[in-house]
């Protein structure tokens, strides 16, 4: 950096006129409430004031220049923001609604590049600093998950919902079900018997689907993957179905697809065998589903940091309604410090979960069952049989 310190982009103008404007008429606060907040305000008197306008407002009082400087004499520093002439001044900046949202996104969008200057001040702060333990891609990673947010929400933390907006959704949750055809709110499997049973896999929740190797999971988890996409497709819905397969390559599970939906064995592809009608109908397949809003990750081994990070990227880039994990015990965390696997696949399960509560989307994700199901004369499984299973019970919402 030069000798004068770098002017962070602001916009004091745009400041004063929006009090102003909520000052002289409050409705304007309801109008601008999503847009911005006393944070975003570059300027800290300006910051002050309007938080004390948002509080006034919550509490159901007027906010004008002279209910503020009543709540400034009672809790002091009227001084520090200019005194009541300053308060009577802005008022002279007052406009209309429409300009109030305007100046509203000219605040925000000075906040989001003072933000963008923040984040990479870190990196390079980070990058240079010899003594931090954190590797380049932990950088990288922490960098995207920032810039997420920032994208996402505009802020770095809105975590919190008054009870009346949760019970908002949840009633419109219940319409939605009463009117879906038959009581499906979530994604559905295609399924039917199990969609009626969960009503569909439901936004934030952590499905697990567990089995000895070679009972069909991944068959099973391809198909509900393939039937969201479809249906994405058909409702000309924006948004897609992201699958991590850290088993199978891409080029794998599509073939499973294909044949799945040509309804012809694989093998015989393979080899070769199949016969030139079911070639012609392998190839009128491959052309139906070839727009599949659906998005193959095939990293081995891949960190639950990294997963989620992708699993962001695709929702900013192509929307996203469901995550499916191909399976958990492939998975790995960054982190050093476990001495047994049992604590490493506990991180990744609540990464799984907060990943599904963060992107409001269901994660679907595959688990191995231990043997003890095999040694057992009733061959049923039970909860204890998921492998490292403490936690991976503990986190999940539905386990099948």
């Amino acid at each position: 950096r030069g000798v004068e310190e770098k002017k962070l982009p602001s916009n004091i103008e745009a400041e004063q006129a929006l009090i102003g404007s909520v000052l002289v008429n409050n409705d304007i606060i309801d109008e601008i409430s999503s847009i911005v907040s006393s944070n975003k305000f570059f300027d800290p008197a300006h910051r002050k004031i309007f938080e004390v306008i948002e509080n006034l407002n919550n509490k159901g009082m007027i906010a004008n220049p002279i209910t503020l400087k009543n709540y400034f004499e009672n809790n002091s520093g009227l001084e520090e923001v200019g005194g009541i002439d300053y308060l009577v001044k802005l008022t002279r900046f007052s406009s209309s609604v429409k300009q109030s949202i305007d100046y509203a996104k000219i605040i925000h969008e000075m906040y989001v590049k003072r933000e963008l200057i923040s984040i990479s001040e870190n990196i390079d702060e980070e990058s240079r600093n010899k003594e931090l333990e954190k590797t380049g891609e932990g950088i990288i990673e922490d960098a995207e998950k920032s810039l997420f947010d920032l994208a996402e929400r505009g802020n770095f933390s809105q975590s919190f919902l008054k009870f009346n907006q949760a019970v908002d959704q949840t009633i419109e949750m219940a319409t939605k079900a009463m009117q879906s055809d038959r009581g499906i709110v979530g994604v559905p499997t295609g399924l039917t018997d199990l969609d009626e049973k969960l009503g569909g896999l439901h936004t934030s929740d952590l499905v697990i689907i567990a089995g000895r190797p070679s009972m069909g999971k991944t068959a099973l988890a391809t198909n509900i993957a393939y039937y969201a996409a479809k249906k994405l497709k058909d409702d000309n819905e924006k948004s897609s179905v992201a699958f991590f397969s850290l088993e199978m390559s891409s080029e794998q599970l599509s073939t499973r697809i294909l044949s799945e939906q040509a309804r012809i064995k694989s093998n015989d592809i393979r080899r070769g065998m199949a016969t030139k009608e079911e070639l012609d109908r392998y190839i009128e397949t491959s052309r139906n589903i070839y727009d599949l809003p659906l998005y193959i990750d095939e990293t081995p081994a891949i960190a639950i940091s990294t997963l989620s990070n992708r699993a962001r990227r695709i929702k900013r880039l192509f929307g996203l309604n469901l995550i499916v994990v191909d399976y958990i015990q492939l998975m790995r965390t960054n982190s050093k410090r476990y001495e047994g696997r049992v604590q490493e696949i506990s991180e990744i399960t609540q990464g799984l979960k907060a990943l599904a509560k963060e992107l409001k989307v269901p994660v679907l994700a595959l688990s191995q069952l231990s043997r003890a199901v095999e040694l057992r004369d009733s061959k049923v499984p039970q909860l204890s049989d998921l492998r490292e299973s403490g936690s991976i019970e503990q986190d999940a919402d539905v386990v099948m």
